[in-house]
C-alpha cells in the first residue's frame, strides 16, 4: 500500500533525481536531450529546493517513488513524476487521487495540467483517470532545435447541479 505525504525539505535532492529520470524517459519521444541534461537536472533541484512544500510524495515500501507539484496550490498540476522503476504498480494512480482531492479541498471544480504530446504514457495515464485534452499548441524549442508539441489536459472534479426546464414536482 502506498503512502502519499508532503516533502521533507532535506530530501529535495532524492526527489529532483526521481523527477530528472522520470523527465528523461519522457523526453526521449521529443528527440535528443543530451544538450538540456545539466539545464534539466539544475532546474528540478532548483525546484525541488524552493518548492518543496508544495510537493505530494508517493512512497513504495517507505521509499520515495515519485512526486507530484502544485506551484501555487492551485488546481493546475505543475509537475507529475514516478520514477520509471516504480512505473505501472498504482503509484500515479494513488498519488494522483490525492493531489486531485486537495484540490477539490480547496475550492476547485476541476484540476489542469499540460505535457508533450508524445509523452504517450503520461497523456494515456491521464486520459484513462478521466482527463480530456483541451488543447494543442506548437512552439519552437531553440535548445532542441525543433518543435515541441504540448498539450494541455483537464479533468472535472465536481459534478455540475443538474438543472432542466420547467417546474420540478
Amino acid at each position: 500500500m502506498p503512502t502519499i505525504r508532503t516533502a521533507r525539505q532535506e530530501e529535495a535532492v532524492l526527489l529532483a533525481e526521481i523527477g530528472l529520470r522520470s523527465w528523461e524517459k519522457a523526453m526521449i519521444q521529443v528527440g535528443e536531450i543530451r544538450p538540456i541534461l545539466a539545464n534539466a537536472r539544475m532546474a528540478f533541484q532548483n525546484f525541488t529546493h524552493s518548492r518543496w512544500i508544495t510537493i505530494s510524495v508517493v512512497e513504495s515500501g517507505g521509499v520515495p517513488a515519485g512526486w507530484a507539484a502544485r506551484e501555487q496550490l492551485d488546481e493546475n498540476i505543475t509537475d507529475f513524476w514516478i520514477d520509471p522503476k516504480y512505473q505501472r504498480q498504482g503509484l500515479g494512480s494513488a498519488l494522483l487521487e490525492v493531489v486531485e482531492g486537495e484540490i477539490r479541498d480547496r475550492g476547485f471544480e476541476s484540476a489542469a495540467l499540460e505535457t508533450h504530446a508524445k509523452n504517450r504514457d503520461a497523456v494515456d495515464f491521464f486520459q484513462k483517470h478521466g482527463y480530456a485534452v483541451n488543447w494543442l499548441t506548437v512552439t519552437y524549442n531553440p535548445k532542441l532545435d525543433r518543435d515541441v508539441q504540448t498539450i494541455g489536459l483537464s479533468k472535472r472534479l465536481v459534478e455540475l447541479p443538474v438543472t432542466g426546464y420547467g417546474q420540478e414536482f
